[in-house]
């Protein structure tokens, strides 16, 4: 009867195991045992649960090495992190960099408007011949620069002789050849200006005296300023625009000719038609 039961004890937990975990989890506590041996005698359920234990611990190794574990994930796999990592900008940002690096109206909203009016200093000096007004002219615009050069020193750049200067094509380049940056730039008009070269004559005017430079023109035949005096020159002349008022409307000229006027106003009206059929340096 003993073999019997012990034989039974061994068979059970083993056949309990290999059909369910669960049993195997009750088999390991001892319930299970206690279950198929329920009628022995307490020391030969004792001893079945015994001998049967190195059986369970066998059979419960095996099933654990069945169990699958999943593997960690790659750490490749796992989002970067990295506090150096550059985040990727928006297209929309990008777009609107790209406007406004390209967009013109920005880059002119960008830029200090000029002042309505302005006048600079310069050191006046008339000419020292009758023919010395493209010397004069240069040197009167030169000083509002803080640059200082003689008339003779300049008609010899110039090419200038008794029958004068030739052209604004010499005054820009003899300025240019003084002023650093060479900032100068020659318009020559054909004929009457039209309202066109007009208005691109107030706009240089502008620019070159905010940029503390005076702008040399070639002028002939004759001119009215605003206070009513009459201007004469029907071989040509040179003057120097100092200065403007009305945002360019009106300008100030600094003229050679007769050092008890020095100085009078026009409007860029009649100072373009003045220049007609010459030019300007500005």
């Amino acid at each position: 009867m003993k073999r019997q039961l012990r034989r039974l004890g061994a068979q059970r937990p083993y056949r309990m195991v290999a059909g369910s975990a669960a049993v195997l989890v009750l088999a390991a506590g001892g319930t299970a045992l206690a279950a198929g041996v329920d009628d022995a005698p307490t020391d030969q359920r004792a001893t079945a649960v015994a001998e049967a234990a190195p059986r369970l611990d066998d059979v419960a190794s095996r099933a654990q090495a069945r169990v699958t574990v999943p593997a960690p994930a790659s750490p490749s796999a796992t989002p970067s992190t990295s506090p150096s990592a550059s985040p990727t900008p928006s297209p929309h940002v990008t777009r609107a960099k790209a406007r406004a690096t390209a967009d013109p109206d920005l880059i002119r909203k960008a830029t200090p408007k000029p002042p309505s009016s302005k006048v600079l200093r310069y050191d006046y000096q008339a000419q020292i011949t009758y023919y010395y007004c493209g010397p004069a002219a240069v040197r009167n615009a030169l000083s509002a620069a803080g640059i200082e050069r003689g008339q003779d020193a300049l008609a010899a750049q110039l090419g200038t002789t008794e029958m004068g200067t030739n052209s604004a094509e010499d005054t820009t380049r003899v300025l240019n050849a003084v002023v650093k940056g060479d900032p100068y730039r020659t318009r020559m008009f054909a004929g009457t200006p039209s309202d066109a070269q007009i208005e691109r004559l107030r706009a240089d005017v502008v620019a070159a005296v905010t940029d503390k430079r005076a702008v040399v023109a070639n002028v002939a035949g004759d001119a009215t300023d605003l206070d009513g005096g009459w201007h004469s020159f029907p071989g040509g002349h040179y003057v120097a625009a100092v200065g403007y008022r009305d945002n360019g409307r009106t300008v100030r000229i600094a003229d050679s000719a007769d050092p008890s006027l020095p100085a009078y106003w026009v409007s860029v009206t009649t100072l373009a038609n003045w220049i007609a059929t010459r030019g300007y340096s500005a």
